[in-house]
């Protein structure tokens, strides 16, 4: 049976060349009919050709391969009932093969015999005819002579290149004779098969008209048989196809063009054949619009995907069979930063390499030549596989190479140093978290959606003393609970646990609650819903610090009730003392008064010291009791206008005796502007004088006090400054504490009270009271009045 490639080789040879026109008339249609055979192996062989692009670009077209395989069946038919040997030298290299002429004597009939032309030809015609012949077979060279053999024969030898084969006709050149018989066997079905072929055939005359056409002819130009296409001269082309088959038309006689034309209404796309003879020239249209649609739908396709793949961030690239680069996209360019122009020259894969390793972009390796070879094994696969590749810039490339059925790889760069950071993060923190709830004071277990144990840590299991199979991964909460729950309080507790953890409310809220187990010991717990549905449990033992914390407020109270009885004591103690203090104080008077008769100098100042001390006595007294009223929230300020200069005077007034004693110099300075202000007169009276006391007891002997009064923003801002040796920094706020005294320093010691009465009272007005104070630097307090206070 005919190769394809063959069958396209002897056809080319069946067109007749010059020796056969000398044969006359009858030669003449023998030629023509020689040609018209031609072409019909031409368009068997053309579909066959046509049929194997098509498989290659779609599978479709594996009904159209099996047809093209039986018309070259016929084709091999036609060819043996011809009067031509074709020899074929195929260009792969492989040894010629003959076909036809099997009736043809003037000619050797094996293949090897009649490539030997120096056996069977002339010397003189031999060595012309073997020229032509290398030159054909090396070039591809057309070349038409006439040989005689060494038997005195005349043989037409017609060579050229047809498909991927040299084919040389030989036919015999017979003398003219006289109008022969009719049409022989071979000839009649040589005719009918031309006629039943489904693509037109027609034969035209020296002139150009048409003198046959087949059915298919008839029918493309809407005529009912061929007679009556050829009567009526109808064109398969038009003017512009048959103008362009005419420009394509080579020096050997051959045309080939693809025109387009329109046949029952609809524009076709035709691959014309036409061959020139003596005689006139005979023309085969294959219809190939559906290849054409296949091709533009296959060039739709890839440029589709050559778009879809230019827009991915992911780098590909394809390689074809030649190992060249036929695709990248632009993230390709980008991971390996090389030159557009460089890639649009289709570097070889290994060239590639090689310059992506001379630029330190490929991983190092200890033999480069064997790693190449295993990253191009995809050419000689037929599975993708995959790689990975740890770039120098640290980046770590995940490589799949996809072999092509037709031949060819497709490489796809996966950068995966993002995701592999990510996981090692991923797993660092999942193991730094496991490690701290490890190591966490607190249990903790988390329950998931579906209300089964996700993780616990060892403190959880310990504090619930639970077994294994409990704690295991899945373990639902009903069992852990059931493990857990020792007691009714247990119990309680893991209803409360287990309904915030199965609970179907879309809004789930937290709990948090503390459990007294039977054991004595104390658990604080709570829950809170995670955003992926899941619940955290927390569970902390807080049996000693409940413990310390009953203590200390069972401590407390006792305090509290000690502090309580100790003010109703003082309280109670200073209103008893008061009434016989009074008495003291009176019968003083009276008997230092001239009532009862004069005292010696001695009785007189026996008597001062009596009174002196008693006052001093109810001063103190009084100001318990105040405290004392403060404390219980009864005490009630009367408020009226105070004069704060008549004021200051009054308070330096009533401790003349002792700034007399001590040689002070109190200097007051409160100008006009600061006027009067609304407030109780006898507690702000008493607030003055207790400073004034104060700043008296710790000034140095000789030394003064200086008393400062100001209106600023609204409040009356009063300011009390001594000399004395001043506080350190970590007494100062222990100094308006009650019965608090510092002895050094000072020339007596107070009860500890008097600043305590100038806060408490300062405060009652809405005022504040600050200290300033060095060591060696004296002290500074200063207290603020609101103009218009809202008394307590």
């Amino acid at each position: 049976m005919l190769r394809p490639r063959a069958v396209l080789a002897v056809a080319g040879c069946l067109v007749a060349g010059p020796a056969d026109a000398a044969s006359g008339p009858a030669g003449g249609a023998g030629a023509l009919l020689a040609t018209t055979a031609g072409v019909a192996l031409l368009a068997a062989m053309g579909l066959g050709g046509l049929a194997a692009v098509l498989y290659e670009r779609s599978r479709s077209a594996a009904r159209m391969a099996e047809e093209a395989a039986t018309r070259a069946e016929q084709a091999e038919a036609l060819v043996a009932a011809t009067d031509r040997r074709i020899l074929v030298f195929p260009l792969s290299g492989d040894g010629p093969e003959v076909y036809g002429g099997h009736d043809l004597d003037e000619t050797p009939g094996s293949a090897d015999a009649l490539a030997d032309f120096a056996g069977w030809v002339d010397a003189k015609d031999a060595a012309g005819l073997a020229a032509d012949v290398d030159a054909l077979k090396d070039s591809g060279t057309a070349f038409l002579r006439e040989v005689r053999t060494r038997a005195g024969h005349r043989v037409s030898c017609a060579g050229r290149v047809a498909g991927a084969a040299a084919a040389v006709g030989f036919a015999p050149v017979r003398e003219p004779t006289a109008p022969g018989p009719a049409p022989t066997v071979a000839e009649g079905v040589v005719d009918a098969f031309m006629d039943r072929l489904p693509y037109p055939l027609w034969i035209r005359t020296a002139a150009g008209t048409l003198s046959w056409v087949n059915a298919a002819y008839a029918a493309a130009v809407d005529q009912p048989d061929a007679a009556s296409a050829v009567a009526a001269g109808d064109e398969l082309l038009d003017t512009a196809g048959r103008q362009m088959l005419a420009r394509a038309r080579t020096e050997s006689g051959r045309a080939e063009a693809r025109v387009s034309t329109v046949i029952h209404g609809e524009n076709r796309t035709l691959d014309v054949v036409e061959i020139i003879g003596e005689g006139g020239s005979v023309g085969v249209a294959i219809d190939v619009s559906e290849l054409e649609q296949t091709h533009a739908a296959l060039r739709r396709t890839v440029d589709f995907h050559a778009r879809t793949l230019d827009e991915l961030a992911t780098p590909v690239a394809v390689f074809g069979p030649d190992r060249r680069l036929q695709f990248y996209n632009p993230a390709y360019r980008a991971l390996w930063d090389l030159d557009a122009g460089y890639l649009d020259s289709h570097p070889a894969d290994e060239a590639l390499l090689k310059t992506l390793r001379a630029q330190r972009k490929l991983p190092e390796q200890a033999d480069f030549d064997a790693w190449v070879k295993g990253v191009t094994r995809g050419y000689q696969a037929v599975e993708s596989f995959e790689e990975w590749w740890h770039l120098p810039d640290g980046q770590t490339l995940r490589v799949i190479t996809n072999p092509h059925p037709h031949g060819g790889v497709t490489y796809v760069y996966e950068n995966v140093t993002e995701r592999l950071d990510l996981e090692s993060r991923y797993n660092a923190l999942i193991r730094v978290q496991s490690e701290t709830l490890d190591h966490l004071a607190e249990g903790v277990a988390v329950f998931g959606p579906d209300g089964r144990l996700r993780l616990c840590n060892p403190v959880f299991s310990a504090l619930w003393q639970l077994p294994a199979e409990a704690r295991a991964d899945r373990t639902h909460i009903t069992r852990v609970s059931q493990a857990c729950a020792k007691g009714p309080s247990d119990r309680a507790a893991w209803v409360k646990i287990a309904g915030t953890v199965t609970s179907l409310d879309d809004r789930r809220e937290a709990i948090a609650d503390r459990l007294e187990r039977a054991d004595g010991s104390v658990i604080d717990y709570a829950t809170v819903p995670l955003p992926d549905g899941a619940t955290l449990a927390t569970f902390v033992d807080v049996t000693d610090t409940v413990k310390v914390e009953r203590a200390l407020k069972e401590r407390n109270v006792a305090l509290e009730e000690a502090d309580r009885l100790k003010t109703a004591f003082i309280g109670h103690v200073s209103y008893q003392l008061r009434s016989p203090l009074t008495t003291i104080i009176g019968f003083t008077q009276l008997l230092t008064g001239s009532g009862i008769g004069p005292l010696n100098e001695k009785q007189r100042e026996y008597a001062s010291y009596i009174h002196a001390s008693s006052e001093a006595l109810l001063a103190i007294i009084n100001d318990i009791l105040d405290l004392t009223t403060i404390d219980a929230g009864i005490m009630e300020l009367e408020p009226g206008t105070v004069d704060l200069a008549a004021v200051v005077a009054s308070a330096t007034e009533g401790l003349q005796d002792r700034i007399k004693e001590a040689r002070l110099a109190v200097v007051a300075d409160i100008p006009d502007e600061v006027g009067s202000f609304s407030g109780d007169e006898k507690r702000i009276r008493q607030v003055i004088y207790n400073l004034l006391a104060n700043a008296v007891t710790f000034s140095p002997e000789g030394g003064s006090v200086e008393i400062l009064g100001r209106r600023q923003s609204g409040e009356i801002v009063l300011t009390v400054s001594d000399q004395g040796r001043g506080i350190e920094a970590e007494k100062i706020d222990a100094v308006f504490d009650r019965f608090v005294s510092d002895p050094s320093g000072g020339r007596r010691r107070g009860a500890g009270l008097g600043l305590a009465i100038v806060k408490s009272f300062v405060e009652l007005h809405g005022g504040s009271v600050d200290i300033r104070s060095e060591p060696g630097a004296g002290t500074t307090v200063t207290v603020r009045f609101p103009d218009r206070p809202r008394l307590a």
